[in-house]
């Protein structure tokens, strides 16, 4: 199956909202439990697609470097667990523990936060500025399995960055590339 790319929803777009369990505590998080910060980083992942398998121990750095930053970070997973069983929320939650990542992982069942978002692969990250309306959208870097090349998170990385230090975020933003989001039958994008 060939590789899918971010459909790159336009800067300036108002973050869309959420409300979905957490795979580890059971408990819901919404994006207004997630106000307050100066960023919100919104992460498409899971845990079967080779692309992010490929980042996972970035993520999980990327997590802990900026955990004492203003700035709130999500992973979702929103494939048919029922089709790829590998993804679904308990296991999701059991690779998030046994990795360490240091930011929640929610499970989108109805799939409507990731259309919400335009999500169409994984990993896809989205960052929101301040006012929560969208400032970068695309790769974590330009790293890919068997690539060769390190993964490092430089893309989300330099525009967090920027949010964070009241600069401009560049608008030479590249899409991410990785597995298409598994819908559920009937239930794809169109």
């Amino acid at each position: 199956m060939p590789a899918a790319t971010s459909t790159m929803l336009a800067l300036g777009t108002p973050a869309p909202g959420f409300d979905l369990p957490d795979t580890v505590s059971g408990d819901r998080l919404s994006i207004h439990d997630l106000a307050g910060s100066k960023a919100l980083v919104v992460m498409f992942i899971c845990n079967h697609c080779p692309y992010v398998v490929h980042i996972q121990e970035g993520l999980v750095q990327f997590g802990r470097d900026y955990s004492g930053a203003d700035v709130a970070i999500v992973g979702i997973s929103a494939n048919d667990a029922e089709n790829y069983p590998d993804d679904a929320p308990d296991l999701l939650g059991r690779v998030a523990r046994r990795r360490g990542y240091l930011f929640p992982v929610l499970y989108d069942e109805t799939q409507e936060v990731a259309r919400s978002y335009t999500a169409t692969c994984t990993p896809d990250f989205f960052l929101f500025g301040p006012e929560r309306t969208l400032v970068y959208r695309g790769q974590f870097d330009r790293s890919r399995p068997g690539s060769g090349v390190p993964v490092t998170g430089e893309d989300l990385r330099a525009a967090l960055d920027a949010v964070l230090y009241d600069r401009p975020v560049t608008d030479n933003q590249y899409p991410s590339i990785g597995c298409s989001i598994k819908w559920k039958p009937g239930n794809e994008p169109t």
